[in-house]
């Protein structure tokens, strides 16, 4: 993984200070409100329901081990000993107290760490796939190109007051696990006939109030234009991006007024001023990044692990883990995994307890190079584990409520906080994901129903990406009462989809009984192993609709 130099450290360690004498004087009266505001969002502090909350940038999803035990203690030392795991790689802490943050970030900079743009109108935490740089079915590893944005972007002053937040997200694999299309800019990375790096750039993505799918702006661009060709998009957004209403203030509104021809054609323009100037990559440039994420000392493996199959033979609590959590690697004899974050009743989905992030660090150390990903879907990653260790691993992972095999079934559950402590909630997230959980804790019934992505929002802005799951599910008030409205259809990816409202919202104490009725819908029309967004697709949404607004109609079991 990428070590800072030490222009990175200087950076870091300089906002550091700065921020410790805003918060001492904003602490000291000599700074409003209105005047502190911006400066701590800067910082990633945030104000919600009960205290600040601080988030902290996970760039492109990686951290050390070291890392990781530093997120343990803060979680101890300032936080309740938990830290929630973010849809953008980040992770938050929701009980900070004011005058503890810098020295939080003091200790985040000392393991080269930090929150700086996790907030605010600017670019955000470059995101990419968790299986970066080991995926079997990875084209090229995007990790350097997502380095380079990173260090472009932190801090450049022409991009730190844009009219909204700005998200990039890169990816370089046959299946979209980044969900590019969901993005401000949206990167895809790959080898042209001649075998040079070229880029996909689609802008103009993103949910909220007013989702909408990314569209392709550029194919084909020589890897070197990237800082220069991502420039003029920002140039463009930042001259006539709305800044008089923050609800059409994103890029994507931006992108449907004006059209996307012409839209590409002020890029273009623009582009052609800056495409052969300071921000041009070079070769040189490239590998002084590309060196950081060099291949680790991998051992030369069979890729038929004896103790892998034996163990898979005689356990099938491992061999239905081991098909849901352990997914192919470029390199013989390993295998990534899969912790999941979603227990259940036991914890929300995405928090961490400080022991269990403790024991992911040493795992991390015991069983790879000392390196944890963090997932779009809210779960941690271990990148590098032999398999003649997964046996041994998923006994240590069961011990610590990180063992569950449900990854990629309807129980791994995105979900944002809510309104347990977001200020912008509608409605809670986290009782209704666990509820959920709890009417669908049979793991054999899950695994007959196959994968199904189920996303929930506890409000509009989206946070859960609601939009996109198999089955959505947002948080809306009526006169002061928590609702919760069903879209279906939904899917991120290469082909991703915007998931359709399908009628009046539900209570609370209904939403289970109505996630039920779907899936037992689905088993009704499905034919053999049929995924769910095919029978949906070839019946339509109306099989479902009939059932679930049939409230006096006994809900039908699925027999499997």
């Amino acid at each position: 993984m990428y070590h800072y130099d030490e222009y990175d450290r200087a950076l870091v360690f300089e906002r550091v200070a700065q921020f410790r004498d805003q918060v001492q004087r904003f602490m000291g009266g000599e700074l409003s409100d209105e005047e502190f505001l911006p400066l701590r969002l800067q910082n990633g502090l945030y104000l919600q329901k009960h205290a600040y909350m601080l988030r902290v940038a996970i760039p492109y999803g990686t951290l050390s081990a070291t890392q990781m035990r530093t997120l343990a203690r803060i979680a101890n030392d300032y936080d309740r000993g938990y830290g929630h795991f973010t849809t953008r790689q980040n992770i938050q802490f929701n009980w900070i107290a004011l005058e503890q943050v810098p020295d939080i970030l003091q200790r985040l900079a000392e393991v080269d760490m930090h929150a700086i743009q996790t907030s605010g109108n600017c670019v955000r935490n470059i995101t990419t796939e968790a299986f970066a740089g080991v995926a079997a079915d990875e084209l090229l590893d995007p990790r350097p190109l997502a380095e380079i944005l990173r260090q472009w972007s932190t801090i450049n002053p022409e991009f730190l007051f844009l009219p909204r937040k700005f998200k990039i997200a890169i990816c370089s694999a046959a299946q979209d696990r980044a969900a590019i299309m969901m993005h401000d800019i949206g990167l895809y990375l790959y080898r042209d006939e001649q075998g040079e790096m070229c880029l996909r750039v689609i802008v103009g993505g993103g949910l909220g109030r007013t989702p909408i799918l990314g569209l392709q702006i550029r194919d084909g661009l020589p890897w070197q234009h990237l800082l220069s060709y991502v420039e003029a998009i920002l140039r463009v957004y930042n001259r006539h991006g709305r800044r008089d209403n923050k609800y059409k203030a994103r890029i994507k509104i931006l992108v449907k007024a004006l059209g996307i021809e012409a839209f590409a054609r002020e890029v273009e323009q623009e582009w052609q001023h800056i495409k052969d100037g300071p921000a041009q990559l070079t070769a040189e440039e490239f590998q002084r990044v590309a060196a950081g994420f060099a291949a680790p000392a991998y051992q030369r493996l069979d890729d038929a692990d004896l103790e892998f199959g034996t163990q898979l033979s005689l356990n099938p609590a491992f061999a239905r883990w081991a098909s849901r959590s352990v997914q192919p690697h470029k390199v013989p004899g390993y295998a990534s995994v899969v912790l999941s974050t979603k227990p259940g009743l036991a914890s929300p989905p995405g928090d961490l307890t400080a022991a269990q992030m403790q024991a992911v660090a040493d795992w991390s150390e015991q069983f790879g190079f000392a390196e944890i990903r963090v997932a779009h879907e809210q779960n941690l990653i271990l990148p590098d584990v032999r398999k003649a260790d997964l046996h041994a691993l998923w006994q240590l992972a069961c011990e610590q409520g990180l063992g569950t095999a449900n990854s990629g079934l309807l129980t791994d559950i995105i979900a944002c906080p809510g309104g347990d402590f977001c200020a912008l909630a509608n409605a809670t997230s986290i009782p209704i994901a666990q509820a959920i959980q709890a009417r669908f804790d049979d793991l054999d019934y899950l695994h007959d129903l196959g994968e199904i992505s189920l996303n929930i929002s506890g409000c509009i802005n989206a946070c859960g990406h609601h939009h996109i799951g198999n089955i959505g599910i947002l948080g809306v008030d009526k006169n002061g009462s928590e609702w919760y409205q069903i879209t279906l259809g939904g899917a991120q990816g290469k082909d991703s989809q915007l998931g359709k409202v399908i009628g009046p919202s539900f209570s609370a104490a209904q939403i289970p009984g109505v996630i039920e009725r779907i899936i037992a819908t689905y088993c009704a029309y499905r034919e053999l192993d049929e995924p769910f967004l095919e029978t949906l697709h070839r019946v339509g949404l109306e099989p479902f609709k009939e059932r679930v607004y049939a409230v006096h109609e006994e809900a039908p079991t699925c027999a499997m």
